[in-house]
């Protein structure tokens, strides 16, 4: 029972979920106004057009009384002009609210006129305007209302249109005081020019009903619109904290990911670090420091997303990278050995404040357990295993043996059987490696 009135309850406020402006960031904030803008335009075409068809219609229905003078060419034509100029303003500006609220009048207004002009076109009497079908147009421009994802201005719209037909209605019933044609029976209604009052009560409680309707569901779009744009914005900026791939996949993941969840994958780790940067910055103010080091990511990282590597983390000056990891690729090793060649023929060309580093690199490959590491609220992505701390460790062996770049041997001999091709005879070479307690086999890169 309390599961049923709690989804009563929540089903209650849907129905008007509160507004969401205040408090979103700027960004948001612009982005919806934006599409505010777009939608404004939209609605002035599709109004150009239905009047422009309104009026053709008109012009093209037969005229019993030819005599006749009417206005009606002339009213849609200064109307074509308005809306014209509306559509001008928006395409160059923000649509004031009052100018929006303005056009809604003017379009209920013009089409209430339409309406009435018709007992003169056909010479019935007044009350032959309330039996055309164009009373349906009212729900056409209280709809057009919507694409703003406004409620108010769709409710403007609504009881802008009720407004209207009920002064049609009074025009009617009032005009010859003798005889306001008013009759009880639907029969007399519907085979003469009588007014049934309960028939127009009823056009006018459709159009409340539809507006109102119409309104709930333009709320909640608008409520859904803010948050599809806000997490929009925030997917874009989490993409820039992580891989587009690791971004996806959160994304698209069925369940809520938690910490503890991993598996097994075959990884290429490639480690980039700048030599003696400690010393490096320790003669500099902050800001050239940072500016320096934010320098050599920008060479680094666009290098890395070519290859279909994946930032893992930086650390100050390293910068820890995968191939592999987040999705599984089976030329995980060679585009690891691509990557280090690409970074070393561009390093020479590199302007700026990152011209003048040195950088070392060690790549390394193996079985490394994908996964999700931390607590509550504060999670991350990262991969855990014998490569990674032998890439961590490798690179800074560089400085022992006096090299750029170096491989391990298992990450070579894999990158060459996925087509890698070792076009500078790179040399295998026998290091005694002080962190595994024994000599290994590395290829010099560089």
């Amino acid at each position: 029972m309390k599961r049923m009135l709690d989804r009563l309850w929540e089903a209650v406020c849907a129905i008007w979920p509160r507004a969401q402006h205040s408090g979103l960031p700027v960004h948001v904030s612009s982005a919806i106004t934006r599409n505010d803008d777009i939608s404004e335009v939209l609605v002035k075409l599709i109004q150009f057009g239905v009047f422009a068809l309104w009026g053709v219609a008109y012009l093209a229905a037969p005229q019993p009384n030819p005599e006749t003078i009417s206005r009606v060419p002339l009213v849609i034509s200064v109307y074509l002009g308005f809306t014209l100029v509306m559509m001008l303003i928006a395409l160059t500006r923000k649509t004031p609210v009052w100018l929006i609220y303005l056009s809604i009048l003017v379009d209920m207004v013009l089409l209430t006129y339409l309406i009435w002009s018709f007992h003169i076109q056909y010479g019935q009497e007044a009350s032959f305007s309330l039996k055309v079908v164009e009373v349906m147009n009212f729900f056409v421009l209280i709809c057009l209302r919507a694409l703003r994802f406004e409620a108010r201005y769709v409710l403007a719209a609504g009881l802008t249109a009720i407004t209207c037909w009920s002064a049609l209605v009074f025009y009617v019933v009032s005009i010859n005081p003798s005889d306001p044609m008013i009759t009880k029976d639907y029969i007399t209604y519907i085979t003469s020019n009588s007014v049934l009052i309960g028939a127009e009560v009823s056009k006018m409680i459709s159009m409340l009903m539809f507006t109102a309707i119409l309104a709930i569901a333009v709320r909640r779009g608008h409520h859904f619109l803010i948050s599809s744009v806000a997490e929009s914005s925030a997917a874009q900026n989490l993409s820039r904290f992580m891989s587009t791939s690791v971004a996806e996949q959160i994304r698209d993941s069925d369940h809520t990911i938690q910490a503890g969840e991993g598996e097994r994958r075959d990884v290429a780790i490639l480690n980039v670090d700048i030599r003696g940067f400690t010393e490096l910055v320790a003669q500099m103010d902050p800001d050239e420091a940072m500016g320096l080091l934010s320098d050599y990511q920008q060479q680094i990282v666009p290098i890395v997303h070519r290859h279909g590597g994946t930032i893992d983390k930086f650390m100050g000056d390293g910068i820890m990278i995968t191939f592999g990891a987040t999705s599984a690729d089976p030329l995980h090793c060679a585009n690891a050995l691509r990557c280090i060649d690409e970074i070393l023929a561009t390093h020479r060309k590199w302007t700026g404040p990152a011209a003048s580093l040195t950088i070392n690199m060690a790549v390394t490959a193996g079985p490394v357990i994908f996964g999700v590491v931390g607590h509550g609220d504060r999670l991350e992505v990262t991969v855990i295993g014998a490569a990674v701390n032998f890439s961590a460790n490798l690179e800074k062996h560089n400085k022992v043996l006096g090299t750029t770049a170096l491989s391990g041997e298992h990450c070579f001999r894999a990158a060459i059987k996925q087509g890698y091709e070792n076009t500078t005879n790179r040399r295998m070479i026998e290091s005694e490696f002080a962190e595994g307690g024994g000599k290994i086999n590395v290829v010099v890169l560089a």
